[in-house]
């Protein structure tokens, strides 16, 4: 499709993007959420027709990382180069925060000349959207007492509750596989946890999955051992909303006739506001102690494993595989992990395709954050 019809076609959607921050997939809409999939796609296909989509002149795009990152923090940088922004990163131990500086102050400061602000922050449960809430209160604040000339916009590269730009790089890919959005009504998703040598990965990527996903029509089935519940909160409304929705407790009766398989680690709800407090009140020891305790009841479920033989559970042996990587794969990276190294090499391309959406995914959502009347912009570059 030429990139002009893809450009008129964004307009069917009914969306209000413009000036507003992206930082729960639950409260957009689904146009708005179509939009960013299909914008992005197309943002994909400017840049491998070697076509510019640089619509600023001037302006930074500041990231916040307050965890390791590889894939968003280059997909954020390689978004806000491509749409014209420098890019800097606020190092906070470089920063004046250790002596005092509030949140208000700081996000202003970073502000003067910013179009976006993106942050990761998912470590503290019942603390990372709040902290996305409390920067972008302070630039609007800073914006309607002239301080700021213009608002920057925030944007969440993964928090305590959903992880966005990955959920809809996913979409992207499921949309790319499947052939549209309503080919993914009435697909079987198993979003299981898996075993991991590792402990205290956020619940933010399921639960972004099971929010999104449902949402698309597809039934989903989330699959977890004893005691590894995602927040009982946002479980109990997606399955109020979602009569197809269904949590299980084995990794078998997810896969079966499933048409995608997303198997990845997380720590327990409970776990994690323990952790919570113990990373608040810096007990070095206390986190040594959980970790300890966490790895131990880990280490009961290591049959917990995407293998050839649960994978010929699935619909005609053959459902899709995906992982937000890095995936913990036998025998490569890990002597026991979440994936077997004969399935992850099968679909090792099929992540890395999926992977290659976030940065069109997250520069659709700088754009149409910031320009009313994008597709006329866009339309300019051809």
């Amino acid at each position: 499709m030429e990139l002009k019809t893809k450009l008129e076609g964004l307009k069917k959607f009914k969306q209000n993007l413009f000036g507003k921050d992206f930082l729960l997939t639950t409260e957009k809409t689904l146009d708005e959420l179509k939009y960013i999939t299909e914008l992005a796609e197309t943002l994909k296909e400017f840049h491998k027709q070697g076509k510019s989509f640089k619509l600023f002149d001037s302006g930074l795009g500041i990231s916040i990382f307050r965890d390791n990152s590889t894939r968003t923090r280059f997909s954020f940088a390689s978004a806000v180069n491509a749409t014209g922004l420098g890019i800097s990163d606020l190092d906070e131990v470089k920063s004046q925060i250790a002596h005092g500086e509030t949140v208000r102050e700081t996000a202003n400061m970073i502000s003067f000349l910013a179009e976006i602000i993106g942050i990761r922050d998912d470590m503290y449960l019942g603390e990372g959207n709040k902290y996305m809430r409390e920067v972008a209160d302070a630039v609007q604040e800073g914006f309607e007492k002239g301080v700021l000339h213009r608002r920057p916009n925030v944007v969440n590269l993964q928090c305590d509750i959903d992880h966005p730009t990955q959920s809809l790089a996913d979409l992207g890919k499921l949309k790319d596989y499947f052939g549209s959005f309503e080919n993914l009504k009435g697909k079987k998703l198993a979003m299981t946890w898996a075993y991991s040598p590792s402990y205290g990965k956020p619940l933010s990527v399921p639960q972004g999955i099971v929010t999104l996903m449902t949402r698309f029509g597809m039934d989903v089935t989330l699959a977890y051992p004893e005691g590894y519940n995602l927040i009982p909160e946002l479980e109990a409304k997606v399955k109020n909303d979602n009569p197809s929705f269904k949590v299980v407790n084995s990794m078998e009766e997810a896969f079966k006739d499933a048409d995608v398989v997303y198997p990845k680690s997380w720590a327990p709800f409970e776990v994690m506001k323990e952790r919570t407090k113990l990373l608040q009140n810096s007990d070095k020891d206390g986190l040594k102690e959980l970790e300890k305790k966490c790895l131990a009841n880990n280490a009961k479920y290591k049959n917990w494993e995407c293998d050839e033989t649960k994978m010929k559970l699935t619909k005609g042996g053959e459902a899709l595989y995906m992982h937000c990587l890095p995936a913990d794969i036998t025998d490569v990276s890990c002597k026991e992990g979440e994936v077997s190294k004969e399935v992850f090499e099968k679909y090792r391309i099929h992540t890395y395709h999926e992977a290659s959406y976030k940065p069109f995914v997250i520069a659709a959502m700088i754009l149409s954050s910031k320009f009313e009347n994008l597709e006329s912009e866009l339309l300019k570059k051809l």
